[in-house]
């Protein structure tokens, strides 16, 4: 869509994202390629070293999202413990 001329809010609209998403998205996709370009010649070199890079990224993704959800956990049993408080 963008070698087409759409707008970024366009794509991302379309893509069911935020902008900042798209950003992240296309700066990971950038710094991938860049990365795999320059320190491999073959070509089996270059999809080996993305997929451990993805796989590196997907890592410290799922650890984030485990941070972040126990952190929401936290934030809710507070959340209802104030309930209860204002309450009793």
């Amino acid at each position: 869509m963008a070698s087409e001329g759409a707008l970024q809010t366009d794509i991302a609209r379309a893509l069911g994202i935020s902008v900042m998403t798209f950003h992240r998205w296309r700066r990971a996709r950038a710094s991938l390629t860049d990365n795999a370009v320059t320190t491999a010649a073959e070509p089996h070199v270059v999809a080996e070293s993305a997929a451990n890079a993805a796989a590196v990224r997907l890592s410290e993704l799922q650890l984030e999202n485990s941070r972040l959800r126990r952190l929401v956990t936290d934030l809710l049993l507070e959340k209802v413990g104030l309930e209860e408080a204002l309450k009793g």
